[in-house]
């Protein structure tokens, strides 16, 4: 069986022998009537849990509209427009609204990058900027001792529209929602606070209901009320299948069932040998992102098997905390040992990937240096054919998961 990965802007194939029993976890079938902005029109004339946003937000109010960074797929070039239009049905001036870009614990964006996220137009109609964590205000703090930090120009603004793609997280259940808020436009340390909770073993991907992360995030929402979202699920070639708009929990709750019904996928065991890509760029700019899909992976691998992580990683490690972590640390157990020790925003994802390496075998398939890769304790490959050849053996049962970055494996 020959398979393309995405690796990068481009792809990477592999050719499995014959006699092995493969699977490919591949997103379900589901109907799709409407496609990116089309689907984004669809779902604002029908809001759930809220009137239309043009009957929410009036003439005066300041109004902010917060939407994802450049590591997130989300193509907010045909959202964002159409958020405008209904302001402005509203009465809201142009010079009232602002794009903001929740950069959470991630770098800058250039000109460039930001003209791509929203297209030309928007950046030229109003104002687009990146969130700035030395520029918050203290809300207050929620139940848990979570900080609410908020950048100043939302926490000011009359109006708070979040704007996300949702896929499944590690520990937050699933993005979206008030993710936008905590972490979108918060202070790191407010970050670190609710990301210290995903050591509880009830924080973990598609988990809403009794999870501590994503409750904390929805309480710390309370203090910097969202009044309207626009949540939507992008398939495998990253256009909008579905979106939801209205009540930041409601349109956010219907969303995540539409992902289940897509991404959710059932097997009846685990594999020696898991491949798997994040799904290209930009999920696969850096590890700090493509860590995602390793560990959706780390759902289909037995125990003492393999995971061959097809990642470009072209930036790099990607945050400057988790690149210490993974470079200074004396071992795997080392890591998982001082996450519980002293949890440390961006030690987090290197602990997430020595949690994994406590069960199994990881090779890299990158972009990076092979010296670099076996320094971060996982092994370097030059190509995702090498990597499969240097450890499959006769019989072994192997899961090919092309989209790990949103897929989710699940036995039954």
């Amino acid at each position: 069986m020959k398979i393309n990965l995405a690796f990068g802007k481009a792809f990477q194939t592999v050719n499995i022998p014959d006699g092995h029993d493969i699977k490919v976890l591949k997103p379900n079938d589901v109907e799709v009537e409407l496609t990116n902005s089309e689907e984004v029109i669809r779902a604002l004339e029908k809001p759930i849990g809220s009137g239309k946003l043009r009957d929410i937000a009036g003439a005066g109010e300041k109004v902010v509209i917060i939407t994802s960074d450049i590591t997130r797929p989300l193509p907010s070039k045909y959202i964002v427009p159409y958020i405008i239009d209904e302001l402005r049905a509203g009465g809201v001036k142009v010079e009232d609204i602002t794009v903001v870009f929740a950069l959470g614990s991630h770098r800058a964006h250039t000109e460039e990058e930001m003209r791509r996220l929203v297209g030309d137009d928007v950046y030229e109609q109003v104002r687009c900027i990146d969130s700035d964590p030395n520029d918050c205000m203290h809300l207050g703090k929620t139940s848990a001792g979570t900080p609410v930090d908020v950048f100043s120009v939302v926490a000011d603004a009359d109006r708070r529209i979040c704007v996300g793609n949702v896929e499944y997280h590690y520990f937050a259940g699933y993005s979206g929602g008030a993710k936008a808020i905590m972490p979108g436009v918060s202070t790191r340390s407010a970050i670190q606070a609710n990301h210290s909770k995903m050591v509880q073993p009830e924080a973990c991907a598609g988990a809403i209901e009794g999870n501590p992360v994503r409750e904390d995030i929805e309480e710390a929402a309370r203090f910097a009320p969202i009044d309207f979202i626009v949540n939507v699920v992008l398939d495998e070639k990253k256009q909008i299948v579905y979106a939801a708009a209205g009540h930041y929990i409601d349109a956010h709750r219907d969303v995540c069932a539409y992902l289940d019904r897509m991404y959710k996928v059932y097997m009846t065991e685990r594999a020696d040998i898991v491949v798997v890509s994040p799904g290209g760029h930009p999920k696969d700019i850096n590890l700090y992102q493509a860590q995602k899909a390793l560990d959706n992976a780390k759902h289909a691998v037995k125990d003492g098997g393999t995971i061959i992580l097809v990642a470009s990683c072209k930036e790099g490690l990607g945050e400057h905390t988790f690149e210490r972590w993974m470079t200074q640390s004396e071992s795997p157990q080392f890591m998982v040992e001082e996450i519980a020790r002293s949890f440390e925003l961006g030690g987090h994802k290197a602990a997430a990937i020595a949690m994994v390496l406590q069960r199994s075998r990881i090779m890299l398939v990158s972009d990076l240096d092979e010296a670099f890769v076996e320094g971060i304790f996982l092994e370097p490959q030059k190509d995702v054919q090498s990597a499969l050849d240097a450890v499959i053996r006769d019989g072994d049962k192997i899961i090919v998961m092309p989209f790990g970055g949103s897929t989710l494996p699940k036995v039954v």
